[in-house]
């Protein structure tokens, strides 16, 4: 619950957020005429605002805010560039609306929110208050979910859900695509997501995929999106961390390729820290891949670039847990942040290569 003074009489409701943002200490009021100056001070300060004025009103002194947040300079490095992505985060998480109990916002001129927040945060329950940022992220994830994003190597789209890394990047998609395929009737897709890794290897022609993940949104999302290609008989999608049972041929996997820490849920499908996902694949192809099979590694060399991890160790990694290189497929990646030389890890991301390790065991 947060609290705050409407009238000199204290009022209170139950704080929302999808993204695990704690609740504020401190809360006032803002409306129509609070500067944008005076809202990043108080944000910066800790101090979150409470808006009762117009909605539209609200998103231009948020877009107002993000603007006072400062930036870090291109070839500022890694770690100042999360810095400032979390201080900003803060910031912009400070501005707050009001919920009715039914998922009406309470505000002039409001879109109707009420199937994009039950989408994330289940049957309404009564008022509530959260950031307005946050809002703006479900509302957005509701119209992906609604339109899909078109994947090329399907030749149909698959429709991500709130927290859900999108696949957007479609070139590890392709490489999926592309690869020589093994003459495989079981895979198993680990950390399937959206499930778009275990569509493909279901279109090409692999008979029964198990696809896991242990995240209950991407779960729910890949069944739904299975249902929706028609192939709901084909793959399997079951919770686990990591692996399912048994054994399978074919093993593929796209973890995160960044080893930091992630700070929000869809922060898990970039973010890995101490490379515990990758590490953990690796280990446990000994007992999950068949002999003679092939393992899939989908991997960024971003963290090569940022220094984060070097190319030796993943080599070295391979070494330990008992496997060899058999082949690999590469591409450059398509997205626009590539080719943009304001952005501050623009040296890093214009060299980034996304690679297909194809993997046996050597012993």
């Amino acid at each position: 619950m947060i609290s705050w003074n409407e009238a000199g009489h204290e009022r209170r409701a139950a704080w929302r957020s999808a993204a695990g943002a704690p609740e504020p200490a401190h809360v006032e009021l803002a409306d129509d005429t609070t500067k944008a100056d005076t809202a990043h001070r108080l944000a910066a300060e800790g101090t979150a605002l409470l808006w009762t004025g117009d909605y539209h009103n609200a998103r231009q002194l948020l877009r107002a805010m993000d603007r006072r947040c400062p930036r870090p300079r291109p070839g500022s490095g890694f770690h100042r560039q999360r810095q400032a992505q979390s201080q900003r985060a803060r910031i912009l998480g400070m501005l707050l609306v009001p919920y009715t109990g039914e998922h009406e916002i309470a505000l002039r001129r409001a879109p109707d929110v009420r199937e994009a927040c039950a989408e994330v945060y289940g049957p309404a329950d009564g008022a509530a208050v959260g950031p307005l940022r946050e809002l703006l992220g479900v509302i957005g994830a509701h119209e992906w979910r609604a339109k899909g994003v078109e994947v090329p190597a399907l030749g149909e789209r698959i429709h991500p859900h709130y927290g859900v890394f999108s696949p957007v990047r479609g070139e590890y998609v392709d490489l999926v695509a592309q690869a020589r395929l093994p003459d495989a009737e079981v895979a198993f897709d680990v950390g399937t997501g959206t499930g778009v890794l275990a569509a493909v290897l279901a279109r090409r022609g692999v008979r029964r995929v198990i696809a896991t993940d242990l995240d209950p949104a991407a779960l729910e999302c890949a069944r739904d999106n299975m249902e929706r290609l028609g192939l709901s008989g084909r793959v399997l999608v079951e919770q686990a961390d990591l692996f399912p049972a048994g054994r399978a041929p074919l093993v593929v996997c796209n973890p995160p390729w960044i080893p930091a820490t992630p700070m929000s849920p869809l922060d898990h499908a970039v973010y890995d820290p101490d490379s515990r996902m990758l590490r953990g694949f690796l280990n446990g192809l000994r007992d999950h891949l068949s002999p003679g099979g092939e393992a899939w590694l989908i991997l960024s060399d971003l963290a090569e670039h940022l220094e984060l991890r070097s190319r030796q160790e993943l080599l070295d990694w391979f070494e330990e847990t008992g496997l060899e290189v058999a082949g690999q497929l590469q591409t450059s990646p398509r997205h626009g942040r590539a080719a943009k030389s304001d952005d501050p890890l623009h040296r890093a991301r214009a060299a980034e290569v996304t690679s297909l390790w194809r993997l046996t065991l050597t012993r």
